[in-house]
């Protein structure tokens, strides 16, 4: 292996203030169904930051190649070396040789056009529905994308899940952990709070490099966490961190007897983080967990330039890490426990800027892997025509076809919430028919 099991496994699990948010005004509480859950579901986000450029994740490669060739211009993936996807139609970028695999093997699918709506919307009637806040920009629409709600809801989505996931696990860890280092929306609930990690070995905290001074420093911290201030929020943010450090704790028990990685993980920081998901999930029966879900991210979409070299880089880098991830699964006979999935703000333009780069645009196509996955493309594929009628302007800014509820209440009813529930997770499902997918 590349890394000593213990160096990336011994992980602070700190808990992100962007977890303790209150939940959407308008949802009522989740109803708990009447029997707890045995089996082993798990949910992987792995977020594409930036805006990851779908028109080159998933590509036609029947009679509209040349239409997709005449309005991509220099940014344009040639014909020749794109991986067919099956008999679809369709071909997976060059640098996405796993993906293809698992596409061959009926685990995995293409899903097209998905966007952030309120409600399903056409060219015309672009002018007269709502729109979700601030199209276009970054944070927004990673909020709203975390949130499934188009005007930056409070909690996420994941959150929500997990809301419900709590009443199937008898650990007493949150069932959500985010491994990118960052404190994600997406995990925030009503009444969970998503685990943080970071700093592998340290809790946070830089070490003195010795085990020894390491400890007596965090003896110290827990001395201090445990003071009385008679201050309300004080108090509060000491139980969090003393909190946060009895999860890590918790859960670096658990890890120090995960089998060792059959695979090794690329060197990378999404790999790193594929490969925690991993350990955890093997000693998922030590935690009491029956249902978790991950925040994995990988950055650097943002493309304005150069797109056919960067996109290619990221590509490669989300296939490697995809790749070792899923053979993990394979050889730990798991890979129908576990749905991997992917999020991204927006889209980026069909036509490229003067710097044969893209810029900010709306509907994206996503991946859905695993071995539960029913594979196959879904959703409507736009027609790729600038000013034609699926783009929003005159750049080939798609208008999507399948709302991020739609998208996301098919992962959820998978990981079991009840149908009844579907519409308390997701505000805007209702508007929206069908409401799932059948991906998975």
């Amino acid at each position: 292996m590349r890394k000593n099991r213990r160096d990336f496994l011994k992980s602070c699990c700190q808990l992100g203030a962007a977890g303790i948010t209150a939940h959407l005004a308008h949802l009522a509480p989740i109803t708990a169904q009447a029997q707890v859950l045995s089996d082993y579901k798990a949910l992987v986000c792995i977020f594409l930051f930036g805006g990851n450029d779908s028109n080159n994740l998933i590509v036609p490669i029947d009679s509209r190649y040349a239409a997709y060739r005449t309005m991509r211009g220099p940014v344009a993936l040639d014909g020749s070396i794109l991986l067919p996807a099956g008999g679809s139609g369709f071909g997976f970028h060059p640098s996405l040789a796993n993906i293809q695999r698992l596409y061959t093997q009926q685990h995995a699918a293409a899903v097209f056009n998905v966007g952030t709506l309120f409600q399903p919307v056409t060219k015309s009637t672009l002018d007269t529905s709502p729109l979700p806040r601030n199209l276009y920009s970054h944070s927004d629409q990673t909020q709203q994308w975390q949130s499934a709600d188009p005007n930056g809801g409070g909690t996420g989505w994941g959150g929500r899940l997990n809301d419900h996931a709590l009443l199937h696990n008898t650990g007493a860890l949150p069932p959500g952990i985010t491994v990118n280092g960052g404190n994600a929306l997406f995990l925030a609930g009503q009444t969970t709070r998503g685990l943080n990690f970071s700093n592998a070995g340290s809790y946070g905290l830089s070490t003195f490099g010795d085990s020894t001074s390491m400890a007596a420093r965090l003896t110290s911290l827990q001395k201090v966490l445990t003071f009385d201030t008679g201050l309300q929020l004080v108090s509060a943010a000491n139980g969090v961190l003393g909190e946060s450090i009895r999860s890590a704790q918790e859960i670096n028990a658990a890890l120090n007897s995960a089998p060792a990685l059959p695979v090794q993980f690329p060197n990378s920081s999404l790999g790193d983080q594929l490969a925690q998901v991993a350990q955890i999930i093997a000693v998922r029966g030590d935690l009491g967990m029956n249902r978790q879900i991950f925040f994995a991210g990988l950055g650097g979409f943002d493309t304005h330039e150069d797109l056919l070299a960067r996109h290619a880089e990221l590509m490669t880098t989300l296939d490697a890490a995809v790749g070792a991830f899923v053979t993990t699964l394979e050889q730990r006979g798991v890979l129908g426990n576990v749905t991997v999935f992917t999020e991204s703000e927006f889209n980026r333009t069909a036509n490229p800027n003067a710097n044969n780069g893209t810029d900010h645009a709306w509907g994206s196509h996503h991946l859905v892997l695993g071995g539960a996955v029913a594979g196959g493309v879904y959703g409507t594929f736009p027609t790729h025509e600038l000013r034609g009628p699926d783009d929003a302007g005159d750049r080939g800014d798609w208008i999507p076809t399948t709302g991020l509820d739609q998208y996301a209440a098919t992962l959820a009813r998978w990981f079991d919430v009840p149908e009844a529930n579907l519409n308390l997770v997701f505000p805007n499902l209702a508007n929206f028919s069908p409401q799932t997918l059948g991906f998975v």
